[in-house]
Parts: structure tokens; sequence; C-alpha cells
């Protein structure tokens, strides 16, 4: 990441962002929520990504580099904040229930001072108390910092449906599929199959956002079928694929 912006504040507020649209790389020296309540975001760091559909939202850390993007027709929601959860020191993919959805976007679209400051307050403590009961969700797709695993995965994220198996894929990066178990391990904090269907899921979302029919979400993504792409997907997320943007 280049051209990073230094923001002493997290802004708060609303930002509507145009399918491919984002936030250049930026840092803040106060804390952050941030909430797509229509469309998905994403957000990288030097650490990996994160993304969020309509019912999760990503928690940013003060002195996360970080950038946004937008998959789908995006309203982003920013909510800046001082505190910080319990547990909370970098970034997290958060479940969002509907109290907490009502939250986020009522103290972010009253950014013009028409509540007085108490009342303003008020909002903000429920909110935050909310946050700090929200689940943290394994949503996260780790980078690869070695070699070796990192042109594994770069293969991966250009054909999601790519089913070659772990050691043929170690062969032509010229390791052992023995080694790349263990970097994923390591490096990735999962398993091989498991960073695979964080990736085919990620993908599928950012598909999805953009108007596919879920059958071509499932082929493009490496799923035999669409009814196990949709319970791959039911399992992780909690509804369905067909419903992933009619909440």
């Amino acid at each position: 990441m280049t051209g990073i912006r230094h923001l002493s504040e997290a802004p708060t507020g609303r930002r509507p962002l145009a399918p491919g649209a984002g936030i250049d790389a930026h840092l803040h020296d106060t804390h952050q929520i941030v909430y797509a309540c229509r469309g998905v975001l994403s957000v990288t760091t030097e650490s990996g990504t994160w993304v969020a559909p309509a019912n999760r939202a990503i928690w940013i850390p003060a002195g996360t580099v970080h950038e946004h993007r937008a998959h789908g027709d995006t309203d982003l929601r920013l909510v800046g904040l001082t505190d910080r959860p319990p547990g909370l020191d970098r970034p997290a993919v958060l479940a969002v229930g509907p109290l907490l959805r009502e939250l986020i976007i009522a103290y972010t679209d009253d950014t013009t001072g028409a509540a007085d400051g108490g009342e303003r307050e008020r909002l903000r403590g429920v909110l935050f108390d909310q946050l700090r009961r929200a689940p943290e969700q394994p949503f996260h797709l780790p980078a690869a910092r070695d070699p070796r695993l990192a042109a594994v995965c770069a293969v991966l994220h250009r054909d999601p449906a790519d089913g070659r198996t772990l050691a043929r894929l170690a062969a032509q990066a010229g390791t052992s599929d023995r080694t790349l178990a263990r970097l994923c391990r390591s490096e990735l904090g999962m398993s091989f199959p498991q960073w695979r269907t964080q990736l085919r899921l990620h993908h599928a979302l950012l598909l999805l956002a953009d108007g596919l029919p879920v059958t071509a979400v499932a082929h493009r993504c490496g799923w035999a079928s669409a009814s196990a792409f949709i319970d791959v997907f039911r399992r992780a997320l909690g509804y369905t694929p067909g419903r992933a943007f009619t909440m």
C-alpha cells in the first residue's frame, strides 16, 4: 500500500460507494466499525482481507493501515470510536443483529447535530454495549508471507474453482505438500482445505454482489453443485445465497 493517509480521528457517517469504488490505504488514531447495510464491503490490510455482507461488520483498531472496496451498490456506514471492546486488538468480522444494525444506521444518519448531545451520547453508549456483545465471526482470509505458499494462494485467487490437490499445487510451486500444509497452519492459522473454502466463500460473496445467479457462482467458485454451495454458504453465514442481498 502506497500513499497512506494518516487521520487523527476515524470518521463517522454514511458513504455510498458505487460497485468497484473504494477508499484508498489510510489509518487513523481512533478505532472504527465499518458496516455495509447494502452491498458487500471488503477491507484489506497487510495481514489479509475481511469481507462483510449485511449481517456482518468489520472492526478496525486504531493504527491499522487498511483500504476499503465496494462490491455491488454499497451503502457504507462508518462509526469512529475512542474506546475498544475487550479482546478486539486486531481487525475482526463481527455479527450484526437487528438491533445493532438499526443503531449503526441511526447513529450514522444523524451526523449534523439534529439530536442533542445527550441523546447522541446515549445512542453511542447503547451501540457500544451491543458491539461488546457481538460475537466474532471466523471470516478472515489471511495473507501468506512465505513465497511458496503465497504463489499457491495467488493461483487460487485467480481461479477459485481450481480443484487440484495440495500435492499438485505444491509441485508447481517447487515444494512439497507437507511443507505447504505446515505453512498453512503457521501462517494462515488453518488447514489448506479450510483456507480454500474461506477463499471460495469470499469470492462467492463478491460475485453475488455483482448480480451473478447462485448456480453460476457455485460453479465459478469450485462447488460441484448449487446445492453443495448453498449448504456451505448457509453454515458459514447463517442464510442462503439467494437471501444475501434481500435482507
